[in-house]
């Protein structure tokens, strides 16, 4: 589909999501426990995807390819090696931040 206000409700029932590498796409992933193939748009100036996908390959989170290597990664993906991505600590920011502007 081109366009959907929300991908919670498919988020929540697939099995396995393929994406850009946008932040908001992959964290939102991630953040459901949901297996992910990342694909990196190479044709992007100053390629901001391609660095985020690649820390969180190497961080083991995704699998990471691009439109061409796509159905070799579908067929030789082993999800079960991708690793649980930790969930965000919002307080920590909040305590950080505080201290920084002067609260603390």
């Amino acid at each position: 589909f081109r366009f959907k206000d929300s991908l919670a409700e498919d988020l929540w029932s697939a099995d396995l999501v393929i994406s850009h590498a946008g932040a908001g796409s992959c964290l939102e992933t991630l953040e459901k426990g949901k297996p992910l193939i990342v694909v990196i748009n190479e044709k992007l100036m100053n390629n901001h995807q391609l660095e985020l996908a690649k820390q969180l390959h190497r961080d083991g989170h995704v699998l990471c390819c691009n439109c061409s290597t796509l159905v070799e990664t579908l067929q030789s993906m082993d999800l079960s090696t991708l690793k649980p991505f930790p969930p965000g600590q919002p307080e920590k920011f909040a305590l950080f931040l505080d201290k920084v502007v002067g609260f603390q």
